[in-house]
């Protein structure tokens, strides 16, 4: 449930999304990083006001968001709850004073400082187990008013009223289970679930059924302005031969099931959204319902998603199975957020390059040269101690996505997994995969050890004599490629995969999350960042991997450190985080264009490559005070 609308909670997506009306429901989702909910766990609903949000789920589980870190820096924290069961619905009027209501009726209070349980989960002491009472029905929903009274409901017609004081079970004219309840401005109450049961209690506190001719099993309802009643749910249809969610709209006195052209999957969640209505349900299924018209979103998920939170601004979270938290704002933090300061001056200079092509790699020779690649087969050198970019000859007209300075020999690959060799004057076709796969990085430890990853789960490796294909258990793109030596190797790619080597074989390396993998560097084998889509960024300390915030919405496509310059990490609009201390800090690049390489040099000079030609290339003098390589922070 969500705190009270207010006049102004429109404004965030109005100001997202422009003046142009008519495409207003067209941003996509994405995840929000950093959540912190286990793997398998379902994250039921949530709360704002007060300049916080709170969101529950499976195992008593309560998330927390104030916009301040802790200690350990997470800004998302997990509350401590007396109870374990699952949480369905939490609702209130402010930050603290809020009730959450779940599984075995059970029914928790926070009081600002701490939850508290009222009722359910009642054990049996004979038998230790839960006891079959009317107290342990399960609760799935509740919802309030603004005079401080609540009504949750639940299994079996179970429907309990809270009158600002205590809670009480009211009489119910139906034993169906209850699945959703809402309050009308009138003091009316409205309560639904199986069956097509719908519920109207009144204001002397009597509840009637409503007589709705349709079967469906609402999940969800929600009050319109103009007093009618939308409910969302799903049923089992024959002629369809399988399940299908339904819309049904309750005005003056008369039930009519919305019909549209989309099959929709069981519908979870309704709420007031722009003009219109956003709705979500399973699989990953969003949409934007206005004046009758159904517009499915992108949500970029499959997992099932169960609830809707506004915020006063208008900006909306998603929740849902597996730690899900989605939103299509460009920051949902920007309604928490303290006031914006005026932005610092960037460290980093445009490099002139006299080329528009994408670049997609760049990297630090043998000899301190830097070399950059990119599109139509375009390289580029920097020799040490220069300032200009000079292009070498293009190997083919292809794409180059990565090159490795062997010590005898630069090679370049890219497009149809083609790899060639820069001998000083000219290039020569080294090998040739003869398939439509990209090699998308190379790394190796001297002129007869090189790897290369890339599409399709492609794995290559060069032994001084010849290109060989190693097995590596996926079909999955592989982005990267870092290593510490020839039997420590690791390989980033789709859906949170990494892939390990040890010298003999390739197995993945869970990371502990579900975003694609850009990147990944570390400076010893108990150090060592990943960073991803959406600003995934995990560390690894040498026995498990755990999960950073960064508050960014920018993907995170390259990284890179060295001892002298630190480690930096950079992606979409221009985006760079460098490393300080344990801390991943933003850092003003003075660019929007998508940046996809990065290269910390060993004499401390940082370069990062992208969109447009661009090169940027991280300044010794900052504000006018000059920064040495020795004089740096010990920043790794």
């Amino acid at each position: 449930m969500t705190e009270t609308r207010t006049p102004n909670r429109r404004h965030f997506f109005r100001q997202l999304l422009g003046t142009d009306q008519h495409a207003p429901n067209r941003a996509p989702w994405h995840r929000v990083p950093e959540v912190g909910a286990g793997d398998g766990d379902v994250l039921w609903s949530g709360w704002s006001g007060d300049g916080e949000l709170f969101v529950v789920g499976d195992e008593g589980r309560v998330l927390r968001y104030t916009g301040v870190a802790d200690a350990e820096g997470r800004l998302w924290q997990t509350m401590a709850v007396p109870e374990r069961l699952p949480l369905h619905g939490i609702w209130g009027l402010t930050a603290d004073n809020l009730y959450a209501v779940g599984w075995m009726g059970c029914l928790l209070h926070y009081d600002g400082e701490q939850w508290h349980k009222l009722r359910g989960g009642r054990i049996d002491e004979r038998s230790g187990r839960f006891a079959a009472s009317e107290e342990n029905t399960p609760l799935f929903a509740i919802d309030g008013n603004e005079l401080g009274q609540a009504w949750a409901v639940g299994d079996d017609g179970v429907i309990l009223h809270f009158d600002g004081v205590s809670w009480q079970r009211e009489t119910c004219p139906t034993q169906i289970n209850l699945r959703a309840v809402a309050c009308a401005d009138n003091s009316t109450v409205y309560a639904a679930g199986g069956e097509g049961t719908v519920l109207k209690r009144d204001a002397s506190g009597v509840w009637a059924a409503l007589d709705c001719p349709l079967g469906s099993g609402f999940q969800t309802m929600l009050v319109q302005d103009d007093g009618s009643l939308l409910l969302g749910g799903g049923r089992y249809f024959v002629d369809h031969g399988g399940f299908r969610g339904e819309l049904v709209r309750y005005q003056n006195g008369m039930f009519q099931a919305l019909n549209f052209d989309e099959p929709m999957p069981r519908l979870r969640a309704l709420k007031s959204y722009k003009d219109g209505v956003l709705i979500v349900g399973d699989q990953g299924h969003l949409y934007y319902l206005n004046d009758l018209r159904l517009d499915k979103l992108e949500s970029n998920s499959r997992h099932d998603l169960m609830d809707i939170i506004v915020l006063s601004t208008g900006e909306a979270l998603v929740v849902g199975d597996f730690g899900t938290i989605m939103t299509a704002a460009e920051d949902f933090t920007q309604a928490l957020a303290p006031p914006p300061q005026a932005a610092d001056a960037s460290p980093w200079e445009l490099m002139d390059v006299p080329s528009k092509h994408q670049l997609w790699g760049i990297i630090e020779g043998v000899d301190g040269s830097c070399y950059a690649c990119g599109e139509a087969g375009s390289v580029w050198r920097l020799r040490d101690g220069e300032n200009s970019w000079e292009a070498l000859p293009a190997p083919s007209e292809l794409a180059v996505h990565c090159l490795w300075d062997s010590g005898n020999g630069l090679f370049a690959a890219g497009q149809l997994g083609r790899i060639y060799r820069f001998g000083g004057t000219e290039w020569t076709l080294h090998f040739e995969l003869h398939l439509d796969v990209t090699i998308m990085a190379m790394w190796g430890s001297g002129p007869d050890s090189i790897y290369a990853v890339g599409d399709e789960g492609l794995i290559l490796h060069f032994d001084g004599l010849r290109w060989q294909r190693m097995p590596s258990g996926t079909q999955s793109a592989l982005y990267g490629l870092w290593a510490w030596d020839n039997e420590h190797l690791l390989a980033p790619g789709d859906f949170g995969l990494m892939l390990r080597y040890n010298g003999k074989e390739w197995t993945e390396f869970n990371v502990g999350t579900e975003s694609f993998l850009y990147g990944v560097w570390g400076d010893s084998l108990s150090n060592i960042y990943t960073i991803g889509l959406s600003g995934t960024l995990a560390h690894f300390n040498g026995q498990r991997w755990q999960q950073m915030a960064t508050r960014l919405r920018d993907d995170l496509l390259a990284i890179s450190g060295s001892p002298a310059a630190g480690a930096y990490a950079v992606g979409t609009r221009g985006c760079v985080l460098r490393l300080e201390g344990e801390q991943w800090l933003t850092e003003p690049s003075g660019s929007e264009v998508g940046l996809r390489a990065v290269c910390a040099t060993q004499g401390g000079t940082v370069y990062a490559a992208g969109d447009r030609g661009t090169i940027l290339r991280r300044l010794t003098k900052v504000n006018g005070v000059r920064v040495m390589a020795g004089e740096r922070e010990n920043l790794i």
